[in-house]
C-alpha cells in the first residue's frame, strides 16, 4: 500500500488535500463548499479521488455531518501544517500594511480594549494609515461561532471552557479549526467604593457572601464563573444588578454599596481608581488569562499575521511597562 501512495503521490491533484482539510476543520461538506466557493458533488468528488489515491474511506456519513475515520484522524495534522506553510511560503510579502486597505474586525470586553486598543491606533497611526479596525462587545465566553462564520477575524478574551476543549482534542491527536495564543496573565480582585462599610477591613467569606453584588455579564445572565467558584465550596452570593461592561460596573460601585470583581490591571484605566477600595478576594478563583482566538484558515494569511503580532506586541510591552 506504500508503494502505491507514492507512485500516486506523483500525479496527486493537490487541491484534494485542500478540500480534505477544509471538511475536517467543518465536519461537513457543505460548510467545507461553502469555504472553498465550491459545490457539494465537486468536494464529493474530490474525496473519492483522495479515497482512491490513499486507499482510505477518510470520513464516513453520521447523521447531518461525517466521522473521520482513525487514519483521517491522524493524517490531518500534517496536512494542516503542510498547507499553512505552503501558503507561507508563496504569499509571503503579499500583505503591506503601509499600503493596505484592510478593515479588521475584533471581539472584546471593553477592559481589554482599553489595555490594548490605544497601542493599536498608534500602530495604525503610524505604519497603516489606510487600515481600519472595528470592536465589536464580545457577549459570550465562547467566539468560536463568530468566527467561524467570518463575522470576527480575531477574539480576545477569557476562554478557559474553550481552551480547555481545545486542549483535550490536541491531547489526544484531533486537530482543531482553531489556533490561539495567550496574550497575558492577570487576577480577579473585589472592588468597592472607598468608604465602604467594608472597606479597609480583611474581607472575609461570610462577609463577601452577604454583601450585594454587581455581576459583569456579556450575555446577561446573573451567573458567573465566581459564582461558579462560590459553588464548588458550597457558599453563595447575591447578585442583584448586572452589566455587561467593566467601566460601568466602576461606575455603578463608586456611587453605592454594591460590591464588584473586576481585573486587577483594569482598575487604572477607568480613570477613578483612586475612589476605589481593592482586596483579595476571600476564596480561590482561576488565573486570568486572556487569549487571542482565531479560525484555522486565517492563520497563514499574511494580513492576519501581521495584525496577530501587533496585538501580541502591544500586550507585552503593555505589561512589561506595568512590571508584570
Amino acid at each position: 500500500m506504500i508503494e502505491a501512495i507514492q507512485t500516486n503521490f506523483r500525479t496527486l491533484d493537490l487541491n484534494l488535500l485542500r478540500v480534505f482539510d477544509e471538511v475536517m476543520a467543518e465536519r461537513s461538506l457543505t460548510k467545507a463548499a461553502r469555504n472553498l466557493s465550491i459545490t457539494q458533488p465537486a468536494v464529493s468528488n474530490a474525496l473519492r479521488r483522495l479515497r482512491e489515491t490513499l486507499g482510505d474511506d477518510l470520513v464516513r456519513r453520521d447523521g447531518q455531518g461525517i466521522t473521520p475515520t482513525p487514519f483521517a484522524l491522524t493524517l490531518w495534522p500534517s496536512v494542516r501544517e503542510a498547507l499553512d506553510q505552503l501558503q507561507s511560503a508563496l504569499v509571503p510579502q503579499q500583505f503591506v500594511p503601509s499600503q493596505a486597505r484592510n478593515s479588521f474586525v475584533l471581539a472584546m470586553a471593553d477592559a481589554t480594549a482599553a489595555e490594548l486598543m490605544g497601542g493599536l491606533a498608534q500602530e495604525l497611526e503610524h505604519h497603516a494609515p489606510n487600515i481600519s479596525v472595528r470592536v465589536l462587545p464580545l457577549t459570550t465566553r465562547d467566539p468560536r461561532g463568530l468566527l467561524e462564520n467570518g463575522v470576527v477575524d480575531l477574539a480576545l478574551g477569557y476562554f478557559p471552557a474553550v481552551l480547555a476543549d481545545l486542549t483535550a482534542r490536541a491531547q489526544i491527536g484531533e486537530a482543531t479549526a482553531f489556533e490561539h495564543h495567550r496574550l497575558y496573565d492577570g487576577e480577579y480582585v473585589c472592588v468597592m467604593r472607598k468608604d465602604h462599610p467594608l472597606a479597609k477591613k480583611e474581607i472575609t467569606l461570610e462577609d463577601f457572601c452577604n454583601a450585594r453584588h454587581l455581576l459583569v455579564s456579556f450575555s446577561g445572565r446573573p451567573y458567573g464563573f465566581i459564582d461558579e467558584a462560590l459553588a464548588s465550596i458550597g457558599k453563595q452570593r447575591r447578585v442583584v444588578m448586572t452589566v455587561n461592561q467593566f467601566f460601568t460596573a466602576g461606575r455603578v460601585v463608586v456611587n453605592s454599596d454594591l460590591l464588584t470583581v473586576l481585573p486587577r490591571h483594569f482598575v487604572p484605566t477607568t480613570g477613578i481608581s483612586k475612589e476605589f477600595y481593592l482586596c483579595n478576594l476571600p476564596f480561590k478563583v482561576p488565573t486570568l488569562h486572556v487569549d487571542a482566538l482565531w479560525h484555522r484558515r486565517k492563520h497563514a494569511q499574511s494580513d492576519h499575521v501581521w495584525l496577530r503580532d501587533v496585538l501580541i506586541n502591544i500586550a507585552h510591552d503593555v505589561f512589561k511597562a506595568q512590571g508584570r
